[in-house]
């Protein structure tokens, strides 16, 4: 059984996403720890790529913070190595393609496994395309973790029917970032996502309060945030950690 299994074990998983090296890695590190502390089920974990077409403006320029403040994917598996001396719950990677091609794919893979990543989500990487990615993923016992869109439409069953880890479905049309309210028809997403896999589905993209993140979670099986994480990191810099272990809080609690 994947390990990422592990997160929605034991009811509704909250599933942050920080962006590794905003402001520095040292608070990357004491966020993830302060967000298990409050409850978060597993950690999504964000390498700043310099054109991350699926992110709208605030991951956007925790990215480029990042990027500036020197960031690298080498140092951010040794961020992880460091991390997977305490933190116990399932940690994916999201990045973009291209990060994964130019280290070499299969030494990126293998690292992943080696350092303790659990999953990989890969968002500019169209689901006929995952061919390049999924075996070694499966050699090194990554899951390679599905997206589905509103606009997957008849695609929906294929997309679940082949899903390792979790699915992510993502909420809106567009870009990351908060929304006031979210409108798509999520819960005939998850229809047919459970008639056709048993694997855990989470839904991602706007969700900011801890309102909007109880009702995802009662269609999904979790909720995913970002861009509300990454405005506390943009305010409070080096200090984020309490106040964003504080938000997880509220939003475990939302869940619980």
């Amino acid at each position: 059984m994947s390990n990422i299994a592990s997160a929605f074990a034991s009811g509704k998983a909250f599933i942050p996403f920080i962006t590794c090296g905003d402001p520095d890695l040292e608070t990357t590190a004491a966020c993830v720890r302060a967000c298990v502390a409050n409850g978060a089920g597993l950690i999504e974990l964000g390498i700043p790529f310099s054109d991350p077409t699926a992110e709208g403006p605030v991951i956007q320029a925790a990215n480029l913070r990042a990027l500036t403040g020197g960031v690298t994917t080498d140092r951010i598996f040794g961020l992880v190595r460091d991390l997977r001396r305490d933190v116990a719950v399932p940690m994916v990677f999201m990045t973009y393609a291209n990060v994964v091609f130019s280290y070499g794919v299969e030494r990126f893979i293998s690292t992943c496994r080696d350092i303790g990543i659990d999953g990989l989500i890969l968002p500019d990487l169209p689901f006929e395309e995952k061919g390049e990615f999924l075996p070694l993923c499966r050699q090194y016992g990554v899951d390679l973790i599905s997206l589905v869109a509103p606009t997957s439409a008849d695609r929906i069953a294929m997309i679940a029917r082949e899903a390792e880890g979790f699915l992510y479905i993502v909420s809106s049309l567009g870009v990351t970032g908060t929304r006031s309210e979210i409108t798509t028809d999520l819960a005939s997403i998850v229809k047919v996502v459970r008639a056709n896999t048993s694997i855990p589905c989470a839904i991602g993209f706007g969700i900011s309060t801890p309102e909007q993140a109880a009702k995802m979670a009662s269609y999904s099986d979790g909720a995913i945030v970002g861009s509300a994480i990454i405005k506390l990191l943009a305010q409070y810099g080096k200090d984020a950690p309490e106040h964003v272990g504080a938000y997880v809080r509220t939003m475990t609690e939302a869940l619980s």
